[in-house]
C-alpha cells in the first residue's frame, strides 16, 4: 500500500466512505427516519386520545348531572302509581289544612308521549282560607300536581269551620319509558 499514488489513497478513502454509507449509514438513517415518522404518528395519536379523554370526562360529568336531574325528576314524576301513598299524603295535607275529604276517586290514565296523566277527582269540605292553605301545601308536595275544574259552593248548613264544599280534579303524572320494539313486532307489522 505504500506504493500507491496519492489519488489511490483518495479512491480507497472514498471507497471506504461509500461502503460505510451504503451498508451502515443509509440503513440506519432510513431506520431513524422511520422511527421519527412513527414517533410523530404516535404523538398525533396521543393528542387525539387526550382530546377524546377530555370529551369522555366531559360526557361522564354530563351523564352524572343528568342522572342526578333524573333522580330529582323521578320524585316529581315517578315511574309507578303510588295510590296509597298519595291518598295518605293528601289526607294529611287536608287534615293539616283543616279540610275534610268527602271523595277521593282516581280515574283512568290518559297516555301522553312520555308520561301518563292521572286525574284524581276530589271533594273537600272546609272554609275558603283553609282551602287556600291546602292548595299551597299541595303545590309544595314532592309530586307534581295540577288542580283544575275547581267548583266552590256554599254549604247549606254552615259552621265556623265548614262554609264551602269544593269539587276539583287534581292531576298527577307518571313517567313512562318508551319500550324499544323487538324485531318480531316489527316483522308482524310488515
Amino acid at each position: 500500500m505504500r506504493n500507491l499514488p496519492w489519488y489511490g489513497y483518495i479512491i480507497i478513502t472514498l471507497l471506504i466512505f461509500g461502503l460505510f454509507y451504503l451498508f451502515y449509514y443509509k440503513p440506519k438513517n432510513e431506520e431513524l427516519n422511520s422511527l421519527r415518522r412513527e414517533r410523530i404518528s404516535l404523538e398525533r395519536d396521543i393528542r387525539k386520545a387526550k382530546a377524546q379523554k377530555k370529551q369522555l370526562d366531559k360526557l361522564k360529568a354530563e351523564l352524572k348531572d343528568l342522572n342526578m336531574k333524573l333522580e330529582e325528576l323521578s320524585q316529581i314524576i315517578p315511574e309507578k302509581k303510588e295510590i296509597d301513598a298519595i291518598l295518605r299524603r293528601i289526607q294529611q295535607l287536608a287534615s293539616d289544612s283543616r279540610l275534610t275529604i268527602i271523595k277521593f276517586a282516581p280515574k283512568g290514565e290518559t297516555e301522553q308521549e312520555y308520561y301518563l296523566e292521572w286525574p284524581i277527582s276530589m271533594k273537600l269540605n272546609g272554609n275558603y282560607h283553609n282551602l287556600g292553605i291546602f292548595f299551597d301545601h299541595l303545590s309544595r308536595f314532592s309530586r307534581l300536581f295540577n288542580v283544575e275544574n275547581i267548583t266552590i259552593s256554599a254549604l247549606r248548613n254552615q259552621t265556623e269551620t265548614n262554609t264551602i264544599t269544593v269539587d276539583c280534579i287534581a292531576k298527577t303524572y307518571i313517567f313512562k319509558e318508551k319500550i324499544p320494539q323487538t324485531p318480531e313486532k316489527e316483522k308482524k307489522r310488515g
